[in-house]
């Protein structure tokens, strides 16, 4: 059920127009940014996207021109994760074949980070989302106590029946139009 909803709504993402997609995540962005979660925040926690996904380096160069410090995060075998600052400089390539920082980054302790800007594929209106399935995230975010987010757009939205260790995000920003 859930491979069937991932691949279903992956390919819905990497259907999207790319000139539509890019006003919709610059639109996106702006409206994480008046999130008073984000106005607040000192530290913001994103991803370095996908290209099907809402590009985060419009947020990372607002998040910096906004004076907050980025962290982005770093896998590890059996579902660990933790961020690390950001540093363009700094970045390896991952086996999703994605970028992270390099081994011996600065890990940020978690207590430190105000916002993160989580990732998914499906996401429900309460803030169940589906990943990738790697589970980093839930496992992360099981005793953050700080704010969550997702930008996402109107193909990812979806019901299914979240898993008892799912935890949802706090709020969900959605780009309705047709894009």
């Amino acid at each position: 059920m859930k491979a069937t909803i991932r691949k279903s709504v992956l390919k819905k993402m990497k259907g999207l127009v790319r000139e539509n997609k890019r006003k919709a995540d610059q639109a996106l962005i702006q409206r994480l940014r008046s999130l008073p979660a984000y106005k607040a925040a000192s530290v913001i926690a994103t991803y370095l996207s996908f290209p099907h996904e809402v590009d985060t380096s419009f947020l990372i160069d607002a998040a910096q021109e906004d004076g907050k410090q980025v962290v982005i995060p770093k896998t590890y075998p059996k579902g660990r994760m933790e961020f690390a600052v950001y540093d363009p400089q700094k970045l390896k390539p991952t086996a999703f074949g994605l970028l992270e920082p390099e081994d011996g980054s600065q890990a940020i302790d978690k207590s430190e980070i105000d916002l993160i800007h989580v990732p998914g594929v499906a996401f429900q209106k309460d803030g169940y989302r589906l990943g990738y399935g790697g589970g980093y995230y839930d496992r992360y975010l099981t005793d953050f106590d700080g704010a969550t987010v997702s930008t996402i757009y109107a193909c990812q939205e979806v019901d299914f029946a979240p898993a008892p260790h799912d935890i949802p995000v706090q709020e969900v920003l959605v780009y309705g139009s047709t894009i």
